[in-house]
């Protein structure tokens, strides 16, 4: 049924974010490419997990207890089209493919350690001269960043990963409250620096991933640090805009290290349904 599972919320907020950057942020994305990006996403999702139930077989012990797989590719999808920014919907296709197939490719056991989005993004960024990311597209306007938190900290509660948005939100913040201090910089810079849709957009609803990032809290917290001081790095040495991205790309595989570190309960969405999931 509609609404038991968390990730139907998770699809009515991204799309209503999508709605609000193209109506009250007057985004140049074409409706087009919304439509290619979706429909590429699923289709990819059908054709890999046939090809991955053939491989393995036994379709029965696969799916039992699992929903049909419509909900994962519609949010891959939804994420892609509010963050990613193309001129031609071939870029936008190539994101979505890579995507899903990442799922599918970068796994150890039935775990996937990539973002599946965020790993869409970086591959056309690197293999398509026409896609990029504006980080500064939601403005600073208080309103977003209280939708964001809302909606976000509701879907966090149910899947029991703020942890992670904490860790890494808390983390950045510091580190960028000691640079303003030793700069001599006024707080309304350091406001400026935080309060961004994109960065609350990553923090609530990308870097908190259940399915790929670390399962034992402590991994969990260890790993949004890293992240963040990664981040921190990138933006501040490199000036480098998209700085989250690039962290959580490139910091991603550190999941395996520390699932095998750190034992934890493998998330799965029907627990979801119970309010979270016990460590």
């Amino acid at each position: 049924m509609l609404f038991q599972d968390i990730r139907d919320y998770q699809i009515l907020f991204l799309s209503l974010f999508l709605f609000l950057g193209i109506g009250t942020r007057d985004w140049t994305i074409k409706p087009e490419l919304i439509l290619v990006t979706i429909i590429t996403s699923l289709v990819t999702q059908w054709v890999l997990l046939n090809i991955q139930i053939r491989v393995i077989g036994n379709w029965e012990n696969q799916t039992k207890g699992v929903s049909l797989p419509i909900r994962s590719p519609l949010i891959t999808s939804l994420g892609l089209c509010l963050l990613l920014r193309a001129d031609n919907w071939t870029t936008m296709a190539l994101a979505a493919v890579c995507a899903i197939a990442s799922k599918f490719v970068f796994k150890v056991g039935d775990k996937h350690f990539f973002n599946p989005a965020n790993f869409g993004i970086i591959t056309v960024l690197l293999l398509t001269p026409d896609a990029w990311v504006s980080p500064g597209q939601w403005g600073e306007e208080w309103w977003y960043g209280m939708l964001f938190v809302g909606t976000g900290g509701m879907i966090l509660k149910r899947v029991g990963r703020w942890d992670t948005t904490a860790a890494f939100l808390g983390s950045y913040a510091v580190l960028e409250a000691m640079r303003n201090f030793w700069l001599g910089w006024t707080w309304d810079v350091y406001w400026h620096r935080l309060m961004s849709g994109s960065l609350l957009l990553f923090a609530l609803f990308m870097v908190t991933d259940p399915r790929s990032i670390p399962n034992a809290r402590i991994g969990r917290l260890i790993w949004a640090v890293c992240i963040a001081i990664f981040t921190y790095i990138l933006r501040n040495e490199f000036y480098l805009s998209t700085a989250v991205f690039w962290a959580l790309f490139a910091l991603a595989p550190l999941t395996v290290l520390f699932d095998t570190f750190w034992q934890g309960k493998r998330f799965v969405w029907q627990e979801a349904r119970s309010g979270g999931v016990e460590e």
